[in-house]
């Protein structure tokens, strides 16, 4: 069985075949196929990748390429986990934010905007290689906005695909940290979009755990939230609301304070990683390295692997389990539109995943998931289109960016930085 990574470069690329190794049991992988444009950080990858199958004893073969069609011929399973204009792009989108005096985040706001119009179309290209070339395959996309992504590949093209983040994944596991047992014990009535969800209740081995789970992460919000202005907004939010918060609705629920924050830091996130992965390349070029390091777990993404191969294990082997991930809405979640993609438990086997029907979320927490929901499937229109009438309008929808005529100007300033990365879209 063939296993394709489009964006092997990436820093995260070990983290995730790390998971691989003791799942090979139930996900029957013979070859790996890393393809990334960034040939030496693809080659690093690669050879470090070797010396890891190597030691497991060479359960699979690695290879590496540049040339997507030759990555995901015949894979049944594509993980995309790319970022187009890499970490200079990044930190551009945060340092645009600053410049507009609004949030600078890679994947909220108009960071997250800049990033699908620059990813959009590249993911496309992924999805419309697949349907020539593995037809039968599934995309697992991890690659942000991945809410928004996801819209784009299931709207516009008819390979099955899922959408992943690790954020869901770690409420359980801090759950299990709080409370003991085991994750498969864990239940979370959870909705939401990528990076905008709520936590409605909390269930452990069928008893409802909600007043506990709630207190006791409230108790623990510094992890979750450092700046103690922004968690004392956040614990207010989460006690009036009865439901735990995702970490990025910091952005809606205690916008001034984490303004404040990002514009007394001399560095943005992006630069911060930067130092990071220079750290990280290092270590994977080393050929003395054959297990991740333990630096890696300074770059984020907690859990990745987990959440990537728990997910294809259902898939393959028809488990029908329970897993929250980004999916089509199919009228499981009231009020949204069917074709929409939102971040929702589902019931995930060889069919791909299915949305588990739920209560429509409550008005304190479905205008804010609606407002932002309409913004995501503009962007997706914008980003398909190269309609810049498209993109204005996605921006006026979104809380986080100025008014009209500063929307006009943002939109101005966005699309002159982005002009490399845009192929003569949208102007």
């Amino acid at each position: 069985m063939k296993l394709a990574v489009i964006g092997g470069g990436s820093s995260y690329t070990p983290e995730l075949l790390d998971g691989l190794f003791s799942r090979l049991e139930a996900i029957p992988v013979t070859e790996v196929w890393l393809m990334d444009p960034d040939a030496e950080r693809l080659g690093i990858n690669a050879g470090f990748a070797r010396r890891m199958a190597e030691r497991h004893g060479n359960p699979f073969t690695v290879h590496d390429t540049q040339d997507l069609r030759e990555a995901v011929r015949g894979a049944k399973y594509v993980v995309t986990q790319i970022r187009v204009g890499q970490m200079p792009a990044r930190i551009a989108d945060e340092k645009l934010g600053r410049r507009h005096g609004i949030i600078g985040q890679e994947t909220t706001g108009v960071g997250g905007f800049a990033c699908a119009l620059r990813t959009i179309p590249r993911i496309l290209d992924i999805a419309r290689a697949m349907e020539e070339l593995a037809p039968e395959g599934y995309l697992l996309n991890f690659t942000n906005p991945a809410g928004i992504v996801t819209e784009a590949i299931l709207k516009h093209s008819s390979i099955k695909s899922v959408g992943l983040c690790n954020v869901p994944i770690g409420m359980i596991m801090d759950t299990v940290k709080h409370f003991g047992g085991e994750p498969q014990d864990i239940e979370l009535d959870y909705v939401g979009l990528n990076h905008l969800s709520w936590v409605r209740g909390f269930k452990q081995g069928g008893k409802d755990i909600t007043e506990a789970a709630l207190a006791k992460f409230c108790e623990h919000a510094r992890d979750e939230w450092e700046e103690a202005p922004t968690r004392e907004n956040m614990i207010a939010a989460m006690q009036s609301l009865g439901m735990f918060c995702n970490y990025y609705l910091q952005y809606f629920y205690s916008t001034p304070t984490v303004l404040a924050t990002q514009a007394g830091k001399e560095r943005t996130r992006g630069e911060e990683v930067v130092a990071i992965e220079q750290a990280l390349f290092a270590k994977y070029a080393d050929p003395n390295t054959t297990e991740k390091p333990e630096e890696l777990g300074k770059r984020g993404g907690a859990h990745y692997s987990t959440a990537a191969f728990h997910l294809v294990d259902a898939i393959e082997n028809d488990r029908r389990n329970r897993q929250i991930v980004c999916c089509r809405n199919n009228g499981a979640v009231p009020t949204f539109d069917d074709d929409v993609s939102l971040e929702v438990p589902a019931i995930v086997g060889a069919h791909g995943a299915q949305a588990i029907q739920q209560e429509a979320p409550e008005p304190p927490i479905r205008g804010l998931m609606q407002l932002i929901k309409a913004y995501e499937s503009m962007t997706v229109q914008a980003a398909v289109t190269g309609d810049r009438e498209a993109a204005f309008q996605a921006l006026l929808l979104n809380p986080l960016t100025p008014d009209a005529n500063g929307c006009r100007a943002l939109l101005d300033d966005l699309l002159e930085v982005n002009r490399p990365h845009l192929q003569g879209t949208f102007f």
